[in-house]
């Protein structure tokens, strides 16, 4: 289960882009609560605090509580409209859940173990990350923060496709629930050798530096 994290927010009445100016000139980013069964509110949260929130990977694949007009409300970020140029959230879209909402989430994937992996440490291969990032569907209580995949007994030409991947109870893919899940089964990470190409280049840069110690230093005037 994810962290659950807290923002503050507040009703506005306002509607329109003048509005939303007004707001984003006081520090606050317009957006908006709809879902589960209720009409939808707009609501504004201070800019500073959600900057803080988006830096922490789990605000995007968690549950989050809003306090709005002294009563909690449990959502999940459905969308975020982000200034094209400067560092700058526009607006924020809001989903209300409740813990047995069966919704489909994107969540990060944490590779372990790469450092004591077979076909890295003693092979020297190299780890190519096919995904970072993985749809799931399942129950809002069940909803993972991060997917974690275990690479640490991978070898020089081993693959791990979505198949592999060992989930939390209640937790499906949404790539494997599409008619033959072999169609879908996608390529999540791999080990491979390094190309004779890059091993090449490696040796041909190690023997230019080596020709260059060997030049006698040039002479001060």
């Amino acid at each position: 289960m994810s962290e659950i994290i807290n923002i503050q927010a507040v009703a506005r009445s306002d509607k329109g882009k003048g509005a939303s100016r007004r707001l984003r000139r006081e520090g606050l980013v317009p957006g908006i609560i709809y879902g589960g069964g209720k009409d939808p509110e707009m609501i504004s949260t201070p800019h500073n605090k959600l900057l803080q929130h988006l830096e922490q990977e789990a605000f995007y694949s968690s549950i989050v509580n809003v306090e709005l007009d002294g009563k909690i409300q449990r959502v999940i970020l459905k969308d975020l409209q982000r200034h094209p140029a400067k560092p700058f959230i526009l607006h924020l879209d809001l989903l209300r859940v409740a813990d047995t909402d069966r919704i489909k989430m994107n969540v990060p994937l944490h590779f372990i173990g790469e450092d004591v992996a077979p076909g890295v440490k003693t092979g020297g291969g190299t780890v190519s990350h096919a995904l970072v990032d993985l749809e799931v569907i399942c129950e809002a209580q069940n909803l993972p923060e991060y997917i974690e995949v275990d690479i640490s007994g991978m070898d020089v030409g081993d693959t791990l496709h979505l198949s592999d991947l060992k989930l939390p109870e209640g937790v499906e893919i949404v790539a494997l629930s599409h008619g033959d899940s072999n169609d879908h089964d996608e390529l999540v990470v791999s080990v491979h050798a390094k190309s004779a190409a890059v091993e090449e280049e490696t040796e041909t840069e190690a023997e230019a530096g080596e020709a260059s110690s060997e030049e006698p230093a040039a002479e001060e005037e």
